[in-house]
């Protein structure tokens, strides 16, 4: 359970932190990708405003302004060239003057490709253009070559990327050694919890010891009285109860290497098929088993006895008169399944998940009468997590169903 937990605690603080990075690192590329484009169309539009041209620098320069600003060497590091075009969409002029790597024909087959666009704006390769429409009907595409804005927006993604890495891989190593110290206050509590429902339960012993050998001698000596024997029935009902606690409360403890073994899982459901078939024909019912053979667990043998008994109890408990329960045991992929099943009217299905919580009873009157102390499943959720499967309930067609599925670790 301990090492259950751990995993739980590094894997959400794992995925809090990744889903943190992620936005985090996603907000970083498209903010500046769009800083880039808008700083780039601003240039554009100063270039339709302008003629063609950039002014002269604006007098103080302010780096903090994410706009596109003219400083004395705009004009000469930034490539750009600018096409007009008819309303037949052909091409009437062409200025090349601030670009010296394409030629006329390299620039036709921009425009077209602009032209086969439909857009306003957009790229093309990594030229970034305007279309702005002319009173005569025509065009004047203006285009820059963003080659250095995308690279560097490209060069802040790959490196923002690093840093993710980096950083999930620390964090990452950090929670490993740490982890254990952040969730021993919890591990300690636990423990404590156990110790106290222990000694609670040994402290017990002796005074329902000493009561139960007084009510014996009362009963011999003044005979039997309802009395006595509603107090006798308390007392080995508290007997009980006590013991089912420490049974509990030793299941959640962690399976230690040298109570583990290999052993026939499909064995103890007969043989626990065998014990309960009699009681169950007893109350009216009938047992059917269909067990595979041949599947072997590693696993604490003990706790599956007691599994098997919690199971088939509960189902002989509280089937339907006349009823038939199901007992199936087999494999389903690399897990162990156990299946038990018996009809039950009146399952209120909102109350299915609460079945697995201690002193949980749907009915508390029809449990009394069965002698239920909301245990048992408990317990048995116990076992099954204690060797790292699962088990859940439903309800369908009137029939409950308990699903165990514990991995095959033999």
């Amino acid at each position: 359970m301990i090492r259950s937990l751990r995993r739980k605690f590094i894997l959400i603080a794992m995925a809090s932190l990744v889903g943190t990075m992620v936005v985090l690192c996603t907000a970083i590329g498209i903010g500046n990708y769009c800083i880039n484009t808008n700083r780039v169309d601003h240039a554009i539009a100063l270039l339709r405003q302008n003629g063609g041209r950039f002014l002269p620098p604006a007098p103080r320069f302010d780096p903090s302004n994410f706009d596109f600003q003219i400083t004395p060497e705009t004009p000469f590091e930034t490539r750009y060239f600018i096409v007009e075009l008819t309303a037949q969409k052909e091409i009437r002029s062409v200025a090349l003057d601030h670009i010296a790597a394409l030629d006329r024909q390299t620039v036709v087959d921009i425009v077209s490709q602009i032209i086969d666009t439909g857009a306003n704006r957009g790229y093309v390769g990594y030229y970034r253009f305007g279309v702005f429409p002319d009173e005569g009907g025509g065009n004047t595409i203006i285009a820059l070559d963003c080659f250095l804005q995308l690279q560097s927006t490209d060069n802040t993604l790959r490196v923002t990327g690093v840093i993710f890495l980096v950083c999930v891989s620390i964090v990452f190593i950090l929670l490993l050694f740490l982890s254990k110290r952040a969730i021993q206050p919890f591990v300690d509590n636990l423990e404590r919890q156990r110790q106290f429902v222990t000694d609670a339960s040994h402290e017990l012993k002796t005074p329902l010891a000493i009561l139960s050998a007084d009510m014996g001698l009362l009963e011999d000596t003044y005979g039997e009285d309802k009395w006595l024997e509603s107090a006798k029935s308390q007392i080995t009902r508290l007997d009980r109860l006590i013991k089912n606690l420490v049974e509990l409360a030793r299941t959640e403890e962690t399976v230690k290497e040298d109570a583990v073994e290999i052993f026939s899982i499909s064995e103890i459901a007969h043989a626990s098929a065998d014990a309960f078939q009699p009681l169950a024909e007893a109350d009216g019912k009938s047992l059917e088993a269909e067990i595979t053979d041949g599947i072997f667990i590693k696993g604490v043998q003990d706790n599956f006895f007691r599994l098997f008994s919690i199971l088939l109890d509960n189902a002989v408990k509280y089937c339907d008169p006349e009823g038939a329960i199901r007992l199936c045991v087999s494999h389903r992929g690399r897990n162990i399944c156990i299946v038990v099943s018996n009809p039950c009217a009146g399952v209120n299905t909102a109350q299915l998940p609460r079945y697995f919580d201690r002193f949980y009873r749907a009915d508390s009157s029809r449990a009394r009468s069965t002698g239920g102390y909301g245990i048992g499943l408990s317990t048995a959720k116990a076992i099954v997590v204690r060797h790292k499967g699962r088990i859940s309930s439903h309800y369908t067609n009137g029939i409950i169903t308990f699903t165990a599925v514990i991995p095959h670790t033999s």
